[in-house]
């Protein structure tokens, strides 16, 4: 692969984008947001349905941004190569809350998959912290709306259980 100063800056960047896109939609289909979900009892500061897909485009953008500002500054093809591995498992991790939470219908187990996934992203902060200030900060929105959601997942567990 060729140094990420010599490559042209859309390649990233549509390969960037194109990986949210896809771990946005994927996820987007995982969620079922029918009778089940609507069933279950959730806690008081459980924002407004039109708010979970108007933060997540915001974030899975800011993703897509941070991943690029960090593979750019990356001074080695091991370094690079990292970031990309970082942000594939933190997307795998994404899709898998999905699947757990509302394909088997699993609160309980959700809630421990996304503490993997929110360590993940404090991961990703850290890592590419030390390559790019901007990818950092691009990627704090992300650690604050999963401690959001973790909070939600755990309040729905807690009034909810027990499942399966």
């Amino acid at each position: 692969m060729k140094p990420a100063s010599l490559m042209p800056a859309g390649i990233p960047i549509g390969i960037a984008s194109l990986a949210a896109f896809a771990t946005a939609m994927v996820g987007g289909t995982i969620t079922d947001l029918g009778p089940w979900y609507d069933s279950l009892i959730k806690p008081g500061f459980t924002p407004p349905r039109p708010v979970f897909p108007i933060a997540w485009t915001t974030i899975f953008a800011l993703c897509a941004i941070a991943g690029v500002a960090a593979w750019r500054a990356a001074r080695s093809s091991r370094t690079s190569d990292t970031v990309i591995g970082l942000f594939a498992l933190n997307g795998f991790l994404n899709i898998l809350w999905s699947l757990l939470f509302f394909r088997m219908q699993r609160p309980d187990w959700a809630f421990w998959e996304l503490c993997l996934l929110w360590l993940s992203i404090a991961t990703l902060i850290v890592y590419c912290g030390r390559i790019s200030r901007l990818s950092a900060v691009l990627l704090l929105p992300y650690i604050a709306w999963v401690t959001v959601a973790g909070a939600l997942n755990w309040e729905i567990v807690r009034l909810n259980a027990p499942f399966g």
